[in-house]
């Protein structure tokens, strides 16, 4: 006989996947319809529908593609890059580098704009090489850097692109219900995420949104995109909202129920009201992170409320920190990335889990495993420190 599966019950607060939100379980377990039954056509409506309201846009090429995160990011540049392009890609962690990464294997010049891990990329940086090169399609940049924290502005980088006649393009995989998107107001072009991080859904998804410009650059293509599973001009024939859907592939039905659940809870909470959430209970964590005597990465004005970067003590045993937590308190948070490995953990706070009980849970683990390290903590400060954080914030409101 095989065992039944029975994974072990965790409280993911690293940087992904998080907690799925227990309706989001139980829609899960909804009987199938076909993929082309019209029931599920609408669902199809109303999710996209949804994620306009997430995304903060009106695009109407905003869907979800079949993958995960890493999928939207290759969908958003195999069809917006053909060979000979030139891509200007802002790097400041990981995944700026995947980015870039990935631009290169569908045939574009890649130009690179650095920061140091733990920093924002400044707007005069772009602005210098969209000067020199004038022929450059797009510029991506990360909105919501995982392995880093930091959120990056904008707005001004926005601007200058569209200044110069390109495109501009963000990941926002950790931002999208975490943070404000504000696609059409800043002026994204394309966008992608994924249903890991701040919808509180399983992995498996990637939502993308396309503007007027991202759809027309792709109408001037002289080559075929390079993918055929991640061509949206296919995709979109099957996710439009005409009466006739043209089949493209077998959708992940149960995904779809997920995702359209998770964006339902949203929705009903109202993205406002989510957002506040996530700055007021990553607040408390980061005032009783500091409290307990470790230093954070990245500085206030750019650290992102649902993931912080904490530096790991001096002394102290990365992993063995991690291992304890796990199998002690069933806590995860994650390890450093890059040239952060093995000096920070990555703490998330996202979604369902943007909660009071999760910022006190692991403030008090915390704090009682780094005691068992002998690492230098002050007991009680941290929970003292997001409590009046808290008491702070909601005298504000």
């Amino acid at each position: 006989m095989i065992n039944e599966l029975l994974p072990p019950k965790r409280i993911l607060m690293g940087p992904g996947p998080s907690d799925v939100h227990p309706h989001v379980l139980k829609a899960m377990s909804t009987p199938l319809v076909g993929h082309l039954d019209p029931a599920f056509l609408t669902i199809m409506d109303e999710t996209m529908e949804l994620l306009r309201q997430v995304y903060q846009t009106k695009n109407k090429a905003t869907m979800a593609m079949s993958g995960t995160g890493s999928a939207g990011m290759e969908t958003v540049f195999a069809n917006l890059l053909e060979p000979g392009d030139q891509a200007l890609i802002g790097v400041n962690g990981l995944f700026g580098q995947r980015m870039a990464d990935v631009a290169e294997r569908c045939g574009a010049k890649v130009i690179q704009v650095q920061a140091p891990w733990g920093e924002i990329i400044q707007p005069q940086q772009i602005k210098e090489v969209l000067s020199q090169h004038k022929q450059i399609k797009l510029v991506a940049i990360v909105h919501a850097e995982t392995s880093t924290g930091v959120c990056q502005p904008l707005r001004e980088i926005s601007s200058i692109a569209h200044d110069h006649g390109a495109l501009f393009v963000c990941d926002m995989v950790t931002s999208l219900g975490g943070c404000p998107t504000e696609i059409d107001s800043i002026g994204v072009d394309a966008a992608y995420s994924g249903t890991q991080k701040c919808l509180s859904a399983p992995p498996g998804l990637s939502p993308v949104t396309f503007g007027s410009r991202a759809l027309e650059a792709m109408d001037k293509r002289n080559t075929k995109v390079q993918s055929w599973y991640l061509d949206l001009s296919m995709i979109q024939a099957y996710w439009s909202e005409a009466s006739e859907r043209f089949y493209h592939h077998t959708a992940p039905i149960t995904m779809i129920y997920s995702l359209r659940e998770a964006l339902r809870l949203i929705a009903d909470e109202g993205i406002d009201h989510v957002h506040a959430r996530h700055a007021l209970y990553g607040g408390a964590l980061q005032a009783g992170l500091e409290a307990m005597g470790l230093k954070l990465l990245v500085e206030p004005a750019h650290r992102l409320p649902q993931l912080t970067c904490v530096y790991i003590p001096e002394g102290v045993d990365d992993l063995a920190v991690r291992q304890r937590l796990l199998h002690k308190y069933s806590l995860e948070i994650g390890g450093g990335l890059g040239v952060f490995k093995g000096k920070v953990w990555r703490i998330g706070l996202m979604g369902y889990n943007a909660r009071q009980e999760n910022v006190t849970y692991l403030l008090a683990a915390l704090e009682d495993v780094l005691r068992e390290e002998n690492g230098r903590i002050q007991e009680g400060a941290a929970l003292a420190a997001a409590g009046q954080w808290l008491k702070k914030e909601a005298a504000c409101r």
